[in-house]
């Protein structure tokens, strides 16, 4: 199969890009590859808006900005957040032409809420379901696009480059060149060869790499994986933003349902065992401190008292507008038997976003030529060492129109490598047991959540690694030996994800942001970005 543009990945990212180029370029073939169904998605799952300026009575472009540098504990790239402040008002604007509608307040202006981190009201919303609307909008706008081809159920294997012409690729070799894509097709089940004159990668985040995540199952940094094993630069893998306000359920791991920041936003006050409210000692913001600080207190909370969780506390809010705002966590409270008007909300972190990944710059240009990258998989800079709330998405419009404006410039200067193999499956047998695979995921992410979490050591991350170790040498051998499934090419990114970060985590000789090593508890005087 041959494709003008390959968009790996459905999310916001992924198809704001693939519209913005089928519109330019109407006699051009993109194709979007998605692994399950095309709105299973790390953005339908983002509950809590879209952050932007809009309202310049109260709020600039210079609060923005300084929010973000702040939340950012001195990694961020200040050129790079001043574009993505700025832009970001007309990729708001666009997407609400191309359908996406956000809570409006009685006078007809824009209802916005407010983050932990945030000085001002700027957060767009469409209830509790921002992302959902935002993905449902997406996937009608490019439906009626009849060059845009959407493929579900492709799980795409690794990233063609001139290693598979036969030539030895390095960390040093200054051209490697991406020619597209090995893919597990699913319906067929065989893997296919696709040939692609540029590739975006907008695959998501790595949250399944812990026990408990926000994220949905298909988060397995798919992405980062793959460019790490054809050489390209990985950067700041260490910094995981956990979201402190996961629902706890006692007995439950894997995907937590989320409890939007936005609660605290509108006057939920977080307590621990005691029913004290304990963020004043830790901050003076409070509830509304960045995430990091949020949710190390949190873990401290949890630790004196020997608790797995600590409490919301939203009983004093109007309960008729939490309804309104907030109806899917109204109802998934409602559903476990918490009546949010007199009675706490078990909460507890969870992984939740990485702000590190695939090195690009300021177009999305990754370190593999022909390759673009944006999204949560990508690290643009913005985010420095801990992600403000609600920047996401925004992130993910601005840096999917730069690299459609890049892209687009180069497409007629690149032609099909058309002397690629096909995949060799030969000496390959069908797996004789899933517990091979499954068992090794379960250690994965226990081992990761209990060395790898909110606070950190030298002996843990240490710890982690020989057990990382192990992990690989078992499933490479796996990889060999038998047939290629998308379980075990999870399990196999999942443990490239979680090497990254910890070997990323070793490096860092500091505290800084996200990341919270007590042997290094102090922030150094060095500023520096670890690239792998």
């Amino acid at each position: 199969m041959k494709t003008d543009f390959l968009v790996v990945g459905s999310g916001i990212a992924g198809l704001t890009y693939a519209l913005k180029v089928a519109e330019d370029c109407p006699d051009k073939i993109i194709t979007v590859l998605t692994k399950t169904v095309s709105d299973e998605t790390n953005t339908k799952y983002a509950q809590g808006g879209v952050a932007g300026v809009t309202n310049f009575d109260n709020d600039s472009f210079a609060k923005h900005i300084e929010d973000t540098l702040i939340a950012g504990d001195g990694l961020c790239d200040p050129k790079i957040v001043e574009i993505v402040v700025k832009e970001g008002v007309e990729r708001i604007k666009e997407i609400i032409s191309w359908g996406a509608h956000f809570d409006k307040d009685n006078s007809g202006e824009y209802a916005l809420g407010k983050e932990g981190g945030h000085s001002e009201f700027r957060i767009l919303h469409h209830k509790d379901v921002t992302g959902k609307e935002i993905e449902d909008t997406m996937l009608a706008a490019i439906a009626g696009k009849p060059n845009i081809h959407l493929i579900n159920h492709c799980f795409v294997v690794d990233i063609i480059t001139q290693h598979h012409l036969g030539y030895l690729v390095t960390k040093s070799t200054p051209d490697i060149e991406c020619y597209g894509v090995y893919v597990l097709n699913l319906q067929k089940n065989k893997i296919e060869k696709i040939l692609s004159k540029i590739t975006l990668f907008a695959t998501g985040g790595n949250g399944q790499v812990y026990r408990t995540t926000t994220n949905p199952s298909i988060a397995t940094g798919d992405g980062v994986a793959m460019t790490y094993r054809a050489k390209g630069k990985i950067e700041n893998m260490e910094f995981i933003q956990f979201h402190p306000t996961a629902l706890y359920e006692a007995g439950v791991s894997g995907q937590a349902f989320l409890i939007t920041e936005a609660v605290r936003g509108d006057g939920g006050i977080l307590r621990n065992k005691n029913g004290d409210a304990f963020m004043e000692k830790y901050d003076v913001r409070k509830d509304l401190a960045p995430r990091d600080i949020v949710a190390r207190a949190i873990d401290n909370e949890m630790k004196i008292y020997g608790t797995e969780n600590v409490f919301l506390d939203c009983t004093k809010m109007d309960l008729e507008k939490f309804i309104h705002h907030f109806p899917n966590i109204y109802a998934k409270c409602k559903s476990i038997g918490i009546d949010i008007a007199s009675q706490f909300i078990p909460v507890a972190p969870a992984a939740h976003y990485s702000c590190g990944g695939i090195k690009v710059d300021e177009w999305g240009r990754s370190s593999i030529l022909n390759l673009f990258a944006c999204g949560e998989c990508a690290s643009t800079r913005l985010h420095g060492a801990n992600r403000l709330a609600s920047n996401s998405l925004l992130e993910a419009m601005v840096f999917a129109h730069r690299c459609y404006v890049e892209s687009v410039k180069k497409i007629n200067s690149i032609e099909f490598h058309e002397s690629i193999r096909d995949w060799n499956a030969k000496g390959t047998i069908a797996p004789k047991e899933m517990i091979l695979i499954t068992q090794s995921l379960k250690e994965l992410q226990l081992l990761m959540t209990d060395y790898v979490g909110i606070v950190r050591t030298n002996e843990r991350l240490e710890r982690a690694m020989k057990r990382l170790d192990l992990l690989h040498d078992e499933t490479e051998q796996l990889y060999q030996t038998t047939s290629v499934s998308p379980q075990l090419c999870e399990l196999r990114n999942l443990i490239t994800v979680g090497y990254l970060i910890v070997k990323s985590a070793q490096f860092r000789h500091e505290s800084r942001g996200l990341h919270f090593n007590t042997d290094y508890p102090e922030k150094s005087d060095l500023v520096q970005n670890i690239v792998l």
